[in-house]
Formats: structure tokens, C-alpha cells, sequence
């Protein structure tokens, strides 16, 4: 080994702590860009081989009724490779105990062969017996919620009927990666099932012998996919076509692929920022150490050393801490990765997730951490070459005290000795300075941006289950009914307020923009579920016209005052024209409200509901349950504390946990400014603080003059952190949020509060362990240090 490595190990254990700070800051950066590449490399291979393997369709296509021999028609359609027809309908399940019917969607299977499209993975039991419409085939994941298995036996009202099934095998689907209720968003595996069982006796069920509404079809490669809708809506709009759409719309297949692209933009954008502090904090410790080693410099190139080799020299230590905080965070990024596929197993029901390793990850966190470390350390290594021998062996010059300034003089005749030691230092240091509290600024910003974000996922709840919809129980009907059966509800004992709503499917236009989603019919007057403006005032549905929330209005590219055509799915499907009368400030999914008798108006429909909003006392619910599960029109019962306690789960310990993981790097990044602000100021101060000590100042006072610097220079930190982290926040929450669901970017006062907390905690900390320093430091050594 040459003398020069030997001095490098040598530098490398003398600034070990700030060394660790840098390289921990550099593998929260690497250990985001692993983990997240990971994450979805893992989600996208495993979700397309799952697709394929089984069969998942290209295209949906629901229709009311239509007769079975049209499957063929279908199946010529140029580019479709091939098709399925099935039967499926809603149903209520009805298990021992339970005094609220569940909500389950019946799916029919051929008798005799698999399905050539949407296949399912059987997990346990088999599949049921051709001519056995009693034997059923449940829902992994909920049957595991209710500890049911093969053997068992299950109760379930399919269209208005009660029956009795046997559990004969359960199964997944790459068609129910993400099992949501009808109308909801959030996943609740006890409060949704899948059925399915043999076609003929789920025809029979649904009264579709001879018959199915939905088919599946397949594409071949290259087919056009807008063609081949168009052409299939052309065949089954005279059956009652509800708008043939792709892949891409499936409800499930919409969670996972926003999921996949929330990740993907994250591992672009969030560890470019851990990268640039840790090159900017190498930048000030090898400048640091250039500086004071500026004599060792001109021995080394006095004896003989190129500039090439002193630089070489330096450069070997900026990639040893680049070098080794990469490694560390490959290694974190595997660990957190495989922690959290964990996370995402629970909420995507794929047969199997594994945290695959993109090799292309950890090339590029290395290839980026040596490059941004290269970045900050090239800059000074320039200083080295420029350093003559005799030049390096002379004492650098002696500060310019003049740079105090007026407002220096003048604060000094009122602060003590130790207090004008501070600043003197802060005024003749003040570009170091600055570097220093933008350092500490950005540290702050990440954590106010992540609290706010975690404020914003609890706006989001509260607004949604509190302000919003302030019912009890949703209720909704296997198809519209007359507005009489309101009355019904109504006389139940124990429901104070019944409100109805009637929701449509529909595909919203604008240009060449379109949403496939719905109208939803509200009352003249509601108190159980609004639409809100921005200052949460409720807004009238208009007579003529449609409010749109604020998601769906930003997809459409939409303003009040412009025209939406809606193209509605259900009964006559008219076309319609509506001016957008407003925007209403809805935080999940993406509803357009319109008056309900203007919607029912329009349809040809009058008088009626597809479902209704119930308050109720608590007292009667037991009794209530079981009114609603014993109504034949009743396909749905929804409770919004069950929903919110499922969303808050699901913010809390699913998929959207990611952000207390940014959320702990962003308190990382924090300590890591401070730790190297503070130790390159115990370094470069090192024997002016010993002299102090032996001219009989106390350790205290010793320490006061150095740890005041990181006080103010924290303290000015602060309100940088705010502003920058004010506007950070917009960026993260637009990252966070989709037309599924919103979180907004609100001004927290104890977000703020909290942030400020996290880097005073994290200055604290870091001033201990320097004054520990101080307080083991040797005197004698320190006088003997060269000026």
C-alpha cells in the first residue's frame, strides 16, 4: 500500500462521523432509487405475466341482454383474436353473524372447459362440477377474511332470490387484483366477495338462458383498439350495449397501473435531491480538508507527487464515502423493498410478489452517487492543482475582519465576548454560511413537504366522511326504481333522514378528451351528502348543467362555462350537451353531479332512484340491517365508517405507508446537514477553541462559541425551510394524487410546528455529539496545529 492510501485510511477514520453522515445521506438517495425501480419492476412483470398467463381480456364489453349466438359475430370482428361470454350480476351474501349482507359480484364459468378468457388460479378445492349450479368457487382473499374454505357452506341473494351454495374451491383473478365494491375505491377484503359458479345455473339465477351480458374479447397483435370497440358497440347497442371499453378503464387495472406510475415518478424525481445535498455537503468537507492540509499539499508535491497524484488522492477519498454510502443503500434499498412487497400483497392479490432486483438500479445508484460526489468534489480539487509547493507550505492568509459591516460594529457593543465571537464568525464566513442554512433549508423542506403530505391524507378523510357525506348507511338498488320505495326506508324505525341519488354510467367528452365514469343525481336540497366549492359551501345542483369535481374537471381540461358531452350508458343512452356550471372540491374519485330530476328528465326516466342516503340511529341499526337484507330490490349496503376505517388503513399500513419511509429519510437528510455543518465548524475552529480554554474560558463558554453558530444558522434555517417547503409540497402532493383520489397541499400551522421540531431535535443531537467532542479534546495537540 502507498503512503498516500495510508493517508487516506488515515483521513478516512479522522472524519468518520462526517463521513457516515454523507455516505447515510447518499444511501437514503441509492435506497429510494432501489426500492422504488424495485417495487415497480416487481408490480409491472409480475402483473403482465399474470395477464397473460391468465388470459386477462383486452376489451369489456356489458350489455343488457343479448343473445348468445352474437358471441360468433363478435368473434369476426377484424383484430379480435378471441371472445367469451359470460354471465355476471351483484349479489348480497349473507353470512351467520353477520347482521350487514355483504356485497359480492357473481361471476359465471364455462361447464366444460376453462375460460378462454379471464381465467382464474385456483388456490384451494377445485372447480364446480358441470350440472351443479349449487357448487360455488369463492374469493380468496375473502374467504380468508371470513375463514371460510372448501366444505363450507355460504347464503347469498342473487337478483331479488335467496339460495343455498357449497364452497367447492377458491381462487384469484388477475381481474380482481384490487377488490373494490361497487361505487367505492377503497379495497376491504371482508366487505367484498367474488362468486363464481357453473354458467347455466348463474344464467338461470340472473334469467340469462340463451343469453349473457358481458363479453370478453381478446386482441391480436397490432389490432386497433378503438376499431375494435367501435365495432363491437355497433353489435350490441340494439341488446342494450353499455359501452364497450379497454383494459386500460377496468377498475382494477386502473389501481395497479397508477400505483406503478406514482412509483415510476417517484424514483426519477425524489433521490436526484438526496444526490445533490450529499455533493454539496462533500464539496464543503474536502474543501475543509484541502484547506487545512494546504502544507501536507506542498510537502507532497515538494517530495516529488504530480499534481495528478495529489488529486488522484483526494479524489479517492470522495469516492470511498460515495462508493460506500452506495453500497449501503443498495442493501437498504433490498431490505426495504422485500419489507414492503409485503405491504403491497396485502392490497394486490397477485398468487405471488416477489421484490425482483433490477440490476439497471444498482448500476445507475452507483453510476449517479459517484458522479454527484465527483461533481462537488472536482470543483476543489481544482485548488489542489493550482497549489505551488511554496505557495502550499505558507500560512494562508489571515481573514479580512473588515467584512463585519456597520450592523457587525454595532451589534457587537451590546453582546458579550462570546456572543461577538459568533458573529464575527457568521459575517466573515457568510458565503459557508448561506451554504450551510440552505443545506439546513432543504432538510426542512423535505420533512415539511412529507408532514404536510401526511396532513393531507387525514384533510382528505375528514373531508370526504365528515364534511361531505355526513350519512350512515348508503343504499343501493339492483336497478332504478320508483322513488316510492324512499318512503319504505323512511318509515323504518330508527332512520331519521332518507336522501336519494341516481347514478348513471356514462362517458364524458371533451375535444378529444374523454373519462369513462358517470353521472351522479342529487336532490334540489341535500344535507346527507353535498357537493362543496372551495370554501366547503354546498352547491346547488343546477336544473340545466353539470358540476364537475375539481380530478375529473383537470382530466377533461375543463373550465365552467365550456360544453361536456355525455354519452350516457344505461337505458336510452341519450347524448347529451351540458354547460359546466361549476366545480366542486371532491377528494376521491372523480363524480360529476347533476340535478336529479333534470338526469331523470333527460333519461326518460321520472321518478327514479338507484339508491339512497340514510341517517340512522345507532340504537336501531341491528333492526335496520335486517330490513335491508331482507328487501329483494336492495343489491348494496354500505356503512361509511366501515369505508373510512378501510381508507384510513389503507393510508396508514398500505400502499400509501411509502410516505413515512420518505418522511424518515427526509428526518436523515436533516441530521446529516446538520451533523457536517457542525463538525466542519468544530474542525476549522478546532484551535481557537483551545486557546480560548487555555486563556480560562470555561467548556461552556468554549462550547457556546461554536455551538452558537449552528443555533443561528439553524434558526435562519427555519423560515427558508417554511417557504421552500410550502411550495415543495404542492409538487409532492400532485405526485400523490390521481383522479381515483386527491391529496391536497394544505397550510398546516402544526405541520410546519412538527418540522421545525425534527431539525431542532436533529440540531440538538448533532451539537451533543460535537460538544462531546470539544469536551475530549486534546489541548496541546490542538495549540500545535499551524495557522
Amino acid at each position: 500500500m502507498s503512503p498516500l492510501d495510508h493517508k487516506l485510511l488515515r483521513d478516512l477514520w479522522r472524519i468518520k462521523g462526517q463521513a457516515t453522515a454523507i455516505g447515510a445521506v447518499i444511501a437514503m438517495g441509492v435506497m429510494m432509487l432501489v426500492m422504488m425501480t424495485g417495487l415497480t419492476a416487481s408490480l409491472t412483470e409480475t402483473r403482465n405475466a399474470y395477464y397473460e398467463r391468465y388470459r386477462l381480456a383486452d376489451v369489456f364489453a356489458p350489455v343488457s341482454r343479448a343473445p348468445e349466438h352474437l358471441g360468433a359475430r363478435l368473434a369476426e370482428i377484424p383484430g379480435v383474436s378471441a371472445v367469451q361470454t359470460r354471465v355476471q350480476g351483484r349479489a348480497l351474501i349473507d353470512l351467520p353473524g353477520g347482521v350487514l349482507p355483504v356485497q359480492a359480484q357473481a361471476v359465471s364459468l364455462p361447464e366444460h372447459r376453462r375460460p378462454a378468457l379471464n381465467d382464474v388460479y385456483l388456490t384451494d378445492g377445485r372447480l364446480p362440477a358441470p350440472g351443479r349450479p349449487d357448487e360455488i368457487v369463492l374469493l380468496q382473499s375473502f374467504a380468508a377474511a371470513h375463514d371460510l374454505r372448501p366444505g363450507d357452506h355460504l347464503r347469498a341473494t342473487m337478483n331479488g332470490a335467496r339460495r343455498s351454495f357449497d364452497i367447492v374451491g377458491l381462487a384469484q383473478s388477475p381481474e380482481f387484483l384490487y377488490t373494490t365494491a361497487p361505487g367505492e375505491l377503497v379495497p376491504d377484503d371482508a366487505r367484498f366477495g367474488v362468486i363464481w359458479m357453473g354458467r347455466r345455473g348463474l344464467a338461470a339465477a340472473y334469467d340469462m338462458d340463451g343469453a349473457f351480458n358481458e363479453a370478453l374479447l381478446g386482441l391480436a397483435r397490432g389490432a386497433s383498439k378503438d376499431a375494435v370497440i367501435a365495432a363491437a358497440d355497433r353489435l350490441l347497442n340494439p341488446y342494450g350495449g353499455l359501452g364497450a371499453y379497454p383494459l386500460a378503464d377496468q377498475t382494477s387495472n386502473r389501481f395497479v397501473t397508477e400505483e406503478i406510475a406514482g412509483l415510476e415518478a417517484s424514483s426519477t424525481t425524489v433521490p436526484p435531491i438526496f444526490l445533490a445535498v450529499a455533493a454539496f455537503l462533500l464539496y464543503i468537507v474536502v474543501s475543509r480538508i484541502v484547506q487545512a492540509e494546504r502544507g501536507q499539499i506542498g510537502l507532497m508535491k515538494a517530495f516529488g507527487y504530480g499534481n495528478g497524484e495529489v488529486g488522484l488522492h483526494y479524489f479517492k477519498l470522495i469516492l470511498a464515502i460515495a462508493s460506500g454510502g452506495a453500497l449501503a443503500g443498495c442493501l437498504l434499498g433490498i431490505g426495504a423493498g422485500r419489507a414492503m412487497i409485503g405491504v403491497y400483497s396485502a392490497y394486490y392479490k397477485f398468487p405471488f410478489l416477489v421484490f425482483q432486483l433490477d440490476p439497471a438500479a444498482f448500476v445507475t445508484g452507483v453510476a449517479i452517487s459517484i458522479l454527484a460526489a465527483s461533481g462537488g468534489g472536482l470543483m476543489v480539487l481544482r485548488r489542489v492543482f493550482a497549489l505551488t509547493p511554496a505557495e502550499a507550505m505558507r500560512p494562508p492568509a489571515p481573514p479580512d475582519f473588515s467584512r463585519a459591516g456597520q450592523v457587525g460594529r454595532a451589534l457587537g457593543r451590546i453582546l458579550d465576548q462570546p456572543s461577538r465571537m459568533v458573529l464575527r464568525r457568521i459575517t466573515r464566513q457568510f458565503g459557508r454560511m448561506a451554504g450551510a442554512t440552505l443545506g439546513i433549508a432543504a432538510g426542512m423542506a423535505l420533512s415539511v413537504s412529507m408532514i404536510t403530505i401526511m396532513a393531507g391524507f387525514n384533510r382528505t378523510i375528514d373531508l370526504t366522511f365528515s364534511v361531505t357525506d355526513r350519512s350512515d348507511v348508503t343504499v343501493t338498488f339492483t336497478h332504478p326504481i320508483s322513488d316510492k320505495t324512499l318512503l319504505e326506508l323512511a318509515r323504518l324505525p330508527g332512520v331519521d333522514r332518507v336522501e336519494p341519488l341516481r347514478h348513471v354510467g356514462a362517458v364524458l367528452r371533451n375535444g378529444l378528451t374523454t373519462y369513462r365514469g358517470g353521472l351522479t343525481g342529487l336532490p334540489d336540497t341535500t344535507e346527507l351528502y353535498r357537493a362543496l366549492d372551495k370554501a366547503q359551501a354546498p352547491i346547488e345542483p343546477p336544473d340545466h348543467g353539470v358540476v364537475l369535481s375539481r380530478a375529473l374537471a383537470d382530466v377533461l381540461d375543463i373550465v365552467p362555462g365550456d360544453t361536456l358531452r355525455v354519452e350516457v350508458r344505461e337505458g336510452r343512452q341519450p347524448l347529451l350537451d351540458l354547460p359546466v356550471s361549476g366545480v366542486a372540491e371532491t377528494l376521491l374519485g372523480a363524480p360529476a353531479y347533476m340535478n336529479m330530476d333534470a338526469l331523470n328528465r333527460a333519461l326518460g326516466e321520472p321518478g327514479r332512484v338507484s339508491g339512497a342516503y340514510l341517517a340512522i340511529d345507532e340504537t336501531h341499526e341491528t333492526a335496520i340491517y335486517a330490513a335491508l337484507k331482507d328487501m329483494p330490490t336492495v343489491v348494496g349496503v354500505s356503512l361509511k365508517s366501515q369505508a373510512r376505517d378501510a381508507l384510513m388503513a389503507q393510508m396508514n399500513t398500505g400502499a400509501g405507508s411509502i410516505r413515512y419511509v420518505m418522511g424518515s429519510i427526509a428526518f436523515v437528510i436533516t441530521f446529516g446537514i446538520v451533523y457536517n455543518a457542525a463538525r466542519i465548524a468544530l474542525a476549522e475552529r478546532a484551535r481557537d477553541l483551545a486557546s480560548l480554554r487555555v486563556i480560562g474560558f470555561t467548556r461552556g463558554e468554549a462550547a457556546f462559541v461554536l455551538l452558537g453558530e449552528l443555533a443561528v444558522v439553524t434558526v435562519m434555517a427555519l423560515p427558508l425551510g417554511a417557504v421552500m417547503g410550502y411550495f415543495l409540497s404542492f409538487g409532492i402532493a400532485r405526485g400523490f394524487s390521481n383522479d381515483l383520489y386527491q391529496i391536497p397541499a394544505v397550510f398546516d400551522p402544526a405541520s410546519y410546528g412538527q418540522a421545525m421540531i425534527v431539525v431542532l431535535l436533529a440540531a440538538v443531537v448533532s451539537g451533543g455529539l460535537v460538544k462531546r467532542d470539544l469536551d475530549r479534546a486534546d489541548l496541546i495537540q490542538a495549540l500545535k496545529t499551524r495557522e
